[in-house]
């Protein structure tokens, strides 16, 4: 079996895996929590082949996925480069966008206690409160680099404007963003922001929620409480359009001799070495076929025809439902504003 590289994830000293692992579908969004022995034993699996950045929240569950990696990662966890997440606070089952300084240390505490270790590898903002200068809650994410409870520090859906103004009060790593061939968007300002800044890439749902894998068909096998069933890109009236997108996929996979995944995956892969996609999945099986994307060489040719077929505007639907927060509601109040 392939093995995944290890590359520099920013220009921090962060070194991980080519490839990740999304853990949030284990627990949480896509369905029923899946049987915790089997999840652990996936992600033994996902280690010995050389996937080593883990990626979690403390709202996937809420809490139940970091509680699952803490039992999982006992006696591992110096194999592994733990990355988990704050920001979207679950409490009493509705969710508030939270980034003020003592909500920050809060969460990271708890965080270590449910994860079961005394420092995160890298520690993101999950989604930016917009009540909060970027730079108030940059600042307690500092102390806490400096108290040794963080290595390093991320963002996730966070516009170029709030990037610069973080990455001025203390080096960001990496950013997390939703980068594949159907949602290229980023690719207009924030991929550029990063790379001026030496600031690693980590593409979330690289494979379309599963739909670049699957095509159209798994909207027909979604499981209850599937969140993917109120997305605007899987509803019918945008489904026979977003097929042709899969279709013409898949005939490059074909003359490939791979899988539409690995073909998919095998672009984000492309897209340079500062880039590290972390597809999620609940099946061993998936992950080898994941891994194996590593080896899918992508001539300019081929970037070229899957790019002309994946423009920026060729799937159907908004990536969410209206009024979910993304980086396009991130810009945060000046400094100035902020009264304690």
């Amino acid at each position: 079996m392939v093995k995944a590289p290890r590359i520099k994830l920013g220009s921090q000293g962060l070194e991980v895996s080519a490839q990740g692992l999304g853990c949030m579908g284990m627990s949480a969004f896509y369905g029923p929590p899946k049987p915790e022995p089997d999840m652990i034993n996936l992600i033994h699996h996902a280690i010995d082949a050389g996937v080593t950045l883990l990626d979690t929240s403390d709202v996937y569950g809420p809490k139940t996925n970091e509680i699952l990696l803490g039992k999982a990662l006992k006696g591992e966890v110096r194999k592994v480069e733990l990355a988990t997440k704050f920001g979207i606070n679950a409490e009493d089952g509705s969710y508030e966008i939270r980034g003020d300084p003592v909500y920050v240390r809060a969460a990271c505490e708890a965080s270590l206690k449910r994860l079961e270790i005394d420092c995160i590898d890298l520690y993101y903002q999950h989604r930016i409160d917009t009540r909060v200068p970027i730079e108030i809650t940059m600042g307690e994410l500092k102390k806490l680099v400096e108290e040794g409870k963080i290595k390093y520090v991320g963002l996730s859906e966070a516009s170029a404007s709030t990037i610069r103004r973080a990455h001025a009060v203390h080096p960001i790593t990496a950013v997390q963003l939703e980068w594949s061939l159907w949602t290229r968007d980023v690719e207009e300002e924030i991929i550029p922001t990063c790379r001026e800044l030496g600031i690693g890439i980590v593409a979330y749902s690289p494979l379309g929620r599963g739909f670049l894998s699957s095509g159209p068909k798994m909207a027909e096998n979604f499981a209850e409480g599937d969140f993917r069933q109120s997305l605007p890109r899987f509803q019918p009236e945008n489904l026979d359009h977003n097929k042709l997108l899969f279709e013409r996929v898949s005939a490059i996979a074909t003359k490939k001799g791979c899988t539409p995944s690995q073909l998919a995956l095998a672009w984000v892969h492309h897209q340079g070495k500062d880039v590290v996609p972390i597809p999620g999945t609940t099946k061993i099986e998936n992950l080898q076929q994941n891994v194996g994307a590593l080896s899918v060489k992508l001539t300019p040719e081929d970037m070229a025809e899957l790019e002309s077929i994946a423009s920026a505007d060729a799937a159907k639907g908004g990536r969410y439902m209206d009024g979910f927060p993304t980086y396009l509601q991130s810009d945060t109040p000046p400094l100035s504003s902020w009264k304690a």
